[in-house]
């Protein structure tokens, strides 16, 4: 497996990293396990989770995902061989510490319950899941302001750069984040000698190449690796939800409020990435992540799966390289359909 520098951090990541996020929902800790067996055997070092985590989130089922990590750590000893990362909530989840902020209070409450679930005393790279701030981040594209107060940059970072210090966290990350954004993180972090991110976790797929406008240059002057999630937009871009099918056992099918990836641009998209990945005799799921795979600003795909013949062939995608004509066919159609799925 090849691996790749995790941001500024120095550690040696796997280009595939194991996601998590169907583990207690669709997935059970017998299936978490076998997931990260497999992943492990396959040369992948680095899981993500975070601690809302199983997705659709729930109250009955917050932190459960983090739980069959702990106990696959407790049953299989291989702590040390993994790069771990996790996320600290952001607003909006009401059953969560009465209220998930990103204030200094809940940054040290929500690590110090990470650490126990997950049943270790370190984390490799602890992430904010999303800005306290009202932003374009979650499917929307274009930038409204909305005047609303929330917790300082500064504040959040200083929160972090405490856990740093207290060696409770190795290193930090943001996710769905804006240019702006990360910038504040860099700066407050210069100016208050602060921990500086190493990572940002945003969606990135043939779907939706938004990072590529203003982030991709920040993950490269700054190196501040991308993360790229969602790269096969919900399994859309395999092809099997196209002609309006809806496989019993698809995410699409059975989470409604999954309609992210699911609009006219997106499908007539998919349908011609997939007619492109059949005529050049790859499969439509691999094409995707190895396309992923091939931008030198990802430091790693996070891939997720609920079935293991799913996850054999996710993680089989790091083998294969698209050839020029499979590039420029890709590009083709990225200027048919820019980004159809933000």
């Amino acid at each position: 497996m090849q691996t790749r520098k995790l941001g500024s951090t120095g550690l040696d990541v796997s280009l595939i990293c194991l996601g998590t996020m169907t583990w207690g929902q669709q997935n059970t800790e017998a299936d978490a396990h076998e997931q990260m067996d497999y992943a492990v055997s396959q040369g992948v070092n680095f899981f993500d989770t975070a601690e809302m985590y199983p997705v659709p989130p729930k109250a009955d089922t917050q932190g459960l995902t983090e739980k069959y990590i702990g106990t696959w750590f407790k049953k299989s000893g291989r702590r040390h061989d993994i790069v771990l990362a996790t996320k600290v909530t952001g607003p909006g989840m009401a059953y969560l510490r009465g209220g998930t902020r990103l204030d200094r209070k809940s940054v040290i409450e929500a690590c110090n319950d990470n650490l126990k679930r997950l049943q270790t005393d370190y984390i490799d790279l602890y992430q904010v899941h999303w800005p306290e701030r009202p932003t374009n981040y979650f499917g929307k594209l274009g930038y409204q302001h909305t005047a609303s107060p929330s917790t300082p940059v500064e504040e959040t970072l200083g929160a972090l750069d405490e856990l740093v210090k207290q060696g409770k966290v190795r290193h930090v990350g943001v996710s769905n984040e804006t240019p702006w954004g990360v910038q504040e993180y860099l700066r407050a972090s210069r100016e208050q000698n602060l921990a500086r991110i190493a990572t940002i976790q945003n969606p990135y797929s043939l779907l939706n190449r938004s990072f590529e406008i203003g982030l991709a240059e920040f993950a490269h002057r700054e190196n501040v690796g991308l993360l790229a999630y969602s790269p096969m937009a919900f399994g859309v871009l395999s092809g099997k939800y196209l002609n309006g099918a809806r496989p019993a056992d698809g995410r699409v099918t059975l989470f409604a409020r999954f309609s992210r990836y699911s609009n006219e641009q997106a499908d007539a998209a998919t349908a011609c990435y997939v007619e492109l990945a059949k005529a050049h005799g790859l499969d439509p799921a691999q094409m995707a992540l190895a396309f992923v795979n091939s931008r030198p600003f990802v430091h790693s795909n996070i891939i997720g799966a609920t079935t293991m013949a799913q996850l054999r062939s996710n993680i089989e995608s790091h083998r294969i390289e698209l050839s020029k004509e499979v590039l420029e066919g890709i590009e083709q159609i990225h200027r048919r359909y820019t980004i159809p799925c933000p």
